[in-house]
């Protein structure tokens, strides 16, 4: 009989499985009767859901509410009424919260749901903490592009953000933020659109090509707040681990 749900505050069901046992029926004959009984408007057609058996086979059940498997039962063995009067007790008695017997009792009761609220108020401090330590720290970034309107190259960003190089391009690339061209960090074209690169072209005195990108003091910014982002990130996974 491991079929009765209990849930919160929903509805209490019982499966035509659990009912055949309890009438010494078998499953497919309550089944019918239950579909007879709802064909005549007796009762209103259970939902059908799909459950494990002991063998550990699926098998497709009706969930019924009190009323509606008393009238079952009823009518299969009204010899059996008792016995799932008495499991319908059982049933509520599991749903129905214990009250305390002593003051003691209710004591510890009070003082459980306190510790559990303390509890809970630590785990939202740790978390907002975490957010804290990961948000960017962009004070200096900021005093940077309010001092300066010139662009950074990509070591001049490592050292004003404190970030490891082979780190920042597997972030930039991870990211989507910068791509390998001939073996050099090149800007998405749409991050050069939304301002957070200059690109520079020209030819070397060896007559070669080049092609030279640099972030913008608004690139930079934005790039911090972005790697803040990720950190927060990962510092929430991990507290929610």
């Amino acid at each position: 009989m491991n079929q009765l749900t209990v849930a919160g505050s929903a509805p209490l069901t019982m499966t035509s499985a659990e009912i055949g046992e309890l009438v010494e029926s078998r499953h497919d004959s309550v089944k019918r009767t239950i579909e007879r009984l709802a064909e005549r408007g007796v009762i209103q057609l259970p939902p059908l859901v799909d459950v494990p058996n002991h063998l550990g086979q699926t098998v497709s059940v009706y969930q019924l509410e009190k009323r509606d498997s008393l009238v079952v039962v009823a009518q299969l063995s009204p010899e059996f009424t008792a016995r799932i009067v008495d499991r319908w007790q059982e049933l509520e008695a599991q749903q129905a919260p214990a009250l305390p017997a002593t003051y003691l009792d209710a004591l510890r009761a009070h003082l459980a749901s306190e510790e559990k609220a303390a509890a809970l108020a630590i785990e939202v401090q740790k978390k907002e903490q975490a957010l804290a330590e990961a948000a960017p720290k962009v004070e200096f970034v900021e005093r940077y592009v309010q001092a300066s309107s010139g662009a950074l190259g990509f070591r001049q960003v490592c050292k004003t953000l404190c970030l490891n190089e082979k780190w920042l391009a597997e972030f930039l690339e991870l990211h989507q933020v910068m791509y390998r061209l001939a073996g050099k960090l090149t800007p998405y074209q749409q991050h050069i659109q939304a301002g957070r690169f200059e690109v520079k072209t020209g030819v070397s005195d060896g007559g070669y090509g080049y092609v030279q990108p640099k972030f913008t003091p608004k690139g930079v910014q934005w790039l911090a707040a972005e790697i803040a982002k990720h950190h927060a990130a990962k510092q929430m996974k991990a507290l929610a681990a």
